[in-house]
């Protein structure tokens, strides 16, 4: 809560009918003559923070031809404060499965340990592992079931299905999926990321051409973006390999 003192002149009626401050918020005025009579007001500004942006985070997912990228910030922030420059938001389900949360960092946490574990069962059962589109119902059910009281999150999925097409896609915090064929953002540096992505991306690019157009959209996004940044964290997944990579950034 911040609180401001604003001094008005009395004649300056304009000024105060622009303000809209209630008469009652008047604490003080000066004994002079009416000419020169001068009000104080306290005003307390309450300044609104979303949860979603307290350790801040810049997510995106970029498919090629028969493969796909996921990307990361390493920053993890309490506001404005950097705790950490090499957190982990990208979380390895399988081979050809990866998932970014974004969001409230213990909450990340926790999904991806209700999630590993659901994985693991599903596993046991059926003596595979689980396709991405059917990876995305889960995430999506686990969180709608929370809906009351949500993780705040948002999941970037992203993975090779069938014939090795490259799956990916997003969903808010409480499970309300969105499917593209292109490229998903999350995180506080989401509107530049949307920008960097629609002027960088092309269809059907291979792997290393991917790794290069996603890792340039994502230190140039975190650049306009002062709740992420700290350098990068890249997977880029193909049917026969992955490859990880870190990407160093600006450090301020």
């Amino acid at each position: 809560m911040k609180t401001e003192e604003i001094s008005i002149p009395w004649a300056d009626t304009e000024l105060v009918s622009r303000t809209g401050l209630p008469k009652l918020l008047i604490s003080s005025y000066s004994n002079e003559s009416e000419e020169a009579r001068i009000f104080t007001f306290s005003i307390s500004v309450s300044v609104e923070m979303s949860i979603f942006e307290y350790n801040g985070s810049a997510l995106v997912a970029m498919v090629g031809k028969n493969c796909f990228a996921i990307a990361s910030d390493r920053r993890l922030g309490v506001q404005l404060q950097t705790i950490a420059t090499d957190f982990q938001k990208i979380y390895k389900i399988h081979d050809k499965l990866f998932i970014g949360l974004s969001g409230l960092a213990t909450d990340a946490q926790t999904l991806y340990q209700r999630l590993v574990f659901r994985h693991k069962l599903y596993q046991l059962r059926e003596e595979r592992d689980m396709k991405p589109e059917t990876f995305a119902s889960l995430v999506s059910a686990i969180l709608y079931e929370k809906r009351f009281g949500p993780y705040f999150c948002q999941p970037v999925i992203a993975g090779l299905g069938d014939e090795d097409k490259p799956f990916i896609c997003t969903m808010d915090s409480i499970g309300a999926k969105e499917l593209a064929k292109d490229f998903v953002v999350a995180g506080t540096a989401s509107e530049s990321l949307y920008g960097a992505c629609e002027s960088m991306f092309k269809p059907d690019m291979d792997a290393e051409e991917l790794f290069e157009t996603i890792s340039q959209a994502l230190l140039s996004s975190v650049d306009r973006d002062c709740l992420s940044g700290w350098g990068g964290h890249v997977y880029v997944v193909t049917p026969t390999e992955v490859t990880e990579r870190i990407l160093k950034g600006r450090m301020d």
